[in-house]
């Protein structure tokens, strides 16, 4: 954590979770990857009852398995394709009722996050949790984090959460982003 902080990626993302928890009214984290796992470097925790009674609740320093979170999802569909297979072949790929995963279909998926630019979990690591999550980048353009919405209960169509939510998290991501020294892709 100690290294993150040097990096100045809290001190510029934080201010920008507490504005879309705001906003949203649902908890907004960040997270990197780190090998298997994703690393939680920050969040903002929701004052909804249902989002602080979730019995999955990781703070900054939980690590989360990659495949089966939005962070870890769109982290993976930004590495460099070698290594992106590399690391899912040292997975150990576990299905869920909401969710078959498999190697061909991580792939396929990854492919959509990475066109789409927006990573979905839909109740894979928790029942009634959905998260979405969306590219942080660094000075070069190169996705070094992801932002991520937490959404409790699973009422809401992922196709509505995704329309209503996701400009909101991709505009927290964007500004985390410039923060960082990012310039779009015009420069």
């Amino acid at each position: 954590m100690s290294a993150l902080d040097s990096t100045g990626l809290r001190e510029h993302s934080h201010p920008e979770l507490e504005e879309l928890r705001r906003r949203t009214s649902y908890t907004a984290g960040l997270g990197v990857l780190d090998g298997e796992e994703i690393l939680y470097v920050d969040r903002a925790r929701s004052f909804r009852r249902e989002q602080t009674e979730a019995a999955l609740d990781p703070q900054p320093g939980s690590r989360l398995p990659v495949h089966c979170t939005a962070i870890g999802k769109l982290l993976l569909a930004y590495l460099p394709e070698h290594e992106q297979r590399e690391l899912i072949a040292q997975l150990t790929l576990t299905s869920t009722p909401q969710h078959d995963h498999r190697q061909a279909g991580l792939r396929d998926e990854l492919e959509r996050i990475r066109r789409d630019g927006l990573a979905v979990n839909d109740q894979e690591l928790a029942p009634q949790l959905r998260t979405l999550a969306a590219p942080v980048r660094d000075q070069t353009g190169a996705v070094l984090a992801a932002v991520n919405l937490s959404i409790p209960g699973a009422s809401t169509p992922v196709a509505e959460l995704v329309d209503t939510l996701g400009p909101q998290l991709l505009a927290a991501a964007e500004r985390i982003s410039a923060n960082l020294g990012y310039r779009g892709d015009d420069e």
